[in-house]
């Protein structure tokens, strides 16, 4: 008896201990390294997308005498980094690329002057950035095409764009590719005003796209607003514009991620203020884009905030920018556990004393990606960091008992294809980690790394990336460390 009162005692006292997601960021990885200027694009079109344990990254880069398209990928979470791989060999411009990978296909887009005029580019990998097909030139008129953002579903791709064609004001324009970017559809005109449309920003969740911009043609006196349109139906046909902004401040580079159920948009805004500093704001939709919420700040100091980067995740949402309330750029984060309700405080990123701009930040499985460049090496370079537990999506609380001891329970379905569930319980508030390991002993995924509540957890794994085989998974929690056998069979 007098061992169950102490054992409860012990369980109640864990119940008022908070949940604690340690924010493991690991140390800024430096990915170039040459004495030219390496540098991306806009932070709204994504220059680094992770896809399993595969991380892609592009970028502009001037080592070879002109601006040429880079390319570096990780196979392992961001933990080693292959070589850089050039992608462009002309005498001419090539800029701010922007990339999506579903699988082992990469697709890339950029900017090109090798025409006379700028046009958009595309090029492909079908076997995980190790080999590249031909450039392919997506745009094709006597005026300039700049500012491509890309974005993928299934073998579907999508791309937005900034076009002048139209007159001296530019339109957002789109097309698309139904086989996975061996032929493109015409291009379609989004916008049709006298004003000046700018800064496009794409995503795809099933059918649905989803597209947002700046635009000038609400203002006389030349403010800009954030608008928004979608297409239901894959991109085939488009509803109309809607205005997301409505202040009689400027409101420039929207960032748009859909996640399930769920429309996210970030972008910077000068409405805060007789100093009229840019803050980040945010506002989300939670029917695909037909309402939406109010807008929330999510900065608060007197000094500039630009550049937002978004990336969402069933219900986490992550927000990177560059501020300089430090007295020069450095990069901040935040999230949302939620899906955009409330929001956690600013977290910085990077800290030396020169500069850090245009974050591009990426959440896959557990694992939280961002990059960036920066000129602490005299010029400008890109740099890398990863949140090994950055985006715990996976793990659920089951049941509302408190149990009584540590359990590694069977996973199941056994055998499973592709996907399993494993669930653990826990006495007492305690540092869990919960891993999968090869035949061969060789770790392949952590499931769970962080502070974790007394209570009963579910976590899914996903093996589709591996193969058939005998897999083992091992938890430890405090002195508790328990190792059970599972079988994928495909």
């Amino acid at each position: 008896m007098v061992i169950y009162k102490a054992e409860m005692k012990k369980i109640l006292l864990s119940l008022f201990i908070p949940f604690v997601a340690f924010a493991q960021w690991q140390p800024d990885v430096r990915l170039t390294n040459d004495t030219a200027t390496s540098f991306y694009g806009f932070s709204n079109s994504r220059s680094l997308v992770a896809y399993g344990s595969f991380v892609h990254t592009v970028w502009c880069d001037s080592r070879d005498g002109n601006w040429e398209i880079y390319y570096k990928r990780s196979s392992d979470d961001g933990i080693n980094w292959g070589q850089d791989i050039r992608l462009t060999v002309n005498q001419s411009i090539s800029v701010k690329p922007s990339i999506v990978a579903i699988n082992s296909t990469v697709h890339i887009v950029w900017t090109d002057s090798r025409n006379g005029n700028f046009e958009i580019y595309y090029k492909r990998s079908g076997d995980g950035g190790l080999t590249w097909g031909s450039d392919t030139r997506l745009t094709n008129n006597s005026t300039n095409s700049v500012e491509p953002s890309i974005s993928v579903s299934g073998s579907v791709l999508h791309m937005v764009w900034r076009d002048f064609r139209d007159g001296s004001e530019s339109e957002i324009y789109y097309k698309r590719s139904t086989n996975d970017g061996v032929t493109w559809q015409p291009d379609v005109r989004l916008t049709n005003n006298s004003a000046l449309s700018a800064n496009p920003s794409i995503s795809v969740l099933g059918s649905f796209v989803h597209v947002t911009w700046w635009d000038y043609r609400n203002s006389p006196s030349g403010n800009a607003e954030i608008y928004y349109k979608r297409s239901s139906d894959g991109g085939l046909t488009w509803g109309q514009d809607f205005r997301l902004t409505n202040d009689p401040s400027a409101s420039y580079t929207p960032c748009v991620m859909a996640s399930n159920l769920y429309l996210h948009v970030v972008w910077v805004d000068n409405r805060t203020g007789p100093s009229g500093n840019f803050e980040i704001f945010y506002k989300r939709s939670t029917d695909f884009g037909l309402t939406w919420s109010q807008d929330t700040r999510l900065t608060n100091n007197s000094y500039y905030s630009d550049s937002p980067s978004l990336s969402a995740s069933e219900s986490f949402v992550h927000v990177a920018w560059w501020d300089t309330r430090d007295g020069n750029p450095e990069i901040y984060y935040k999230n949302s556990t939620d899906a955009g309700i409330n929001w956690n405080q600013d977290s910085r990123l990077t800290n030396d004393s020169a500069n850090s701009f245009y974050p591009s930040i990426f959440a896959v499985n557990s694992v939280l990606h961002v990059l960036w460049f920066d000129n602490r090496d005299e010029n400008d370079e890109v740099y890398y960091k990863r949140n090994p537990t950055g985006n715990s999506i996976g793990i659920h609380i089951v049941g509302s008992e408190i149990p009584m001891w540590f359990s590694l329970y069977q996973n199941y379905p056994n055998p499973f294809n592709p996907s399993t569930k494993i669930k653990f319980a826990l006495p007492t508030s305690s540092f869990t980690n919960l891993a999968i390991y090869d035949m061969l002993g060789r770790e392949i995924e952590t499931l769970v790394h962080e502070q974790l509540n007394a209570g009963t957890y579910e976590v899914d794994w996903d093996g589709d990336k591996f193969s058939s085989g005998v897999y083992y998974f091992q938890i430890t929690a405090g002195d508790f460390t328990e190792t059970k056998k599972m079988i994928l069979v495909k």
